[in-house]
């Protein structure tokens, strides 16, 4: 397997005020493209059974509030579970916009969604992968801030499989989900029912 060090390098710590407390956060820049991504760690990370969320960067849903999706609400409650328990790691997996698309092939993506396609198809119409995300860079950032075993918020049995096989046990899942509403109600049944999604 590839040690952590030769995927990534840790470019800075410092202590991160949010209203949901006081975090750390440890930026990493990844070596083969230098995308730069953020663990943002509460108490002491490394060990068993660490409270972790691996969140996709998501710019509409997490900085926009976008009601298309539901990230930004799982962005926030990650945050406010890991405060409650006093220890986690949020990982801040940027490169991963549109499920790996970029963001403006996700603004294309929309707009078909506007004209009646789903999430999937909608990528397909473009041409372009259905989820091209890979977790390696969060496995890493996991191994270097010596996690040995997780209780992932997750909803989404790919992010277990990789950490599986990453060498780093998920202990539980703990279900991530949110409440739906009017704009994204379809986009949460496409994710269970052609995605695999752990959702109700």
């Amino acid at each position: 397997m590839t040690s952590p060090q030769s995927l990534i390098e840790k470019a800075g710590v410092a202590r991160l005020p949010t209203p949901y407390g006081v975090f750390t956060a440890h930026a990493y820049r990844a070596m083969s493209d230098g995308v730069e991504h953020l663990a943002v760690t509460m108490g002491e990370p490394a060990g068993e059974a660490t409270l972790v969320r691996l969140h996709s960067e998501c710019l509409t849903g997490d900085v926009f509030g976008s009601l298309r999706c539901d990230c930004g609400e799982q962005l926030n409650r990650a945050l406010q579970l890991i405060a409650d328990e006093g220890r986690g790691v949020l990982l801040y997996l940027r490169g991963h916009e549109g499920r790996g698309i970029g963001l403006a092939h996700k603004i294309s993506a929309y707009a078909l969604q506007d004209k009646g396609l789903d999430t999937v198809d909608a990528n397909a119409a473009l041409g372009l992968p259905i989820d091209s995300r890979s977790y390696e860079m969060a496995s890493a950032m996991l191994h270097d801030l010596g996690v040995t075993t997780v209780r992932l918020m997750s909803n989404n049995p790919k992010k277990i499989a990789a950490l599986e096989a990453a060498g780093i046990p998920v202990a539980e899942r703990v279900p991530h989900a949110v409440e739906s509403n009017p704009e994204n109600h379809h986009y949460l049944a496409t994710k269970r029912l052609r995605m695999g999604h752990l959702l109700k």
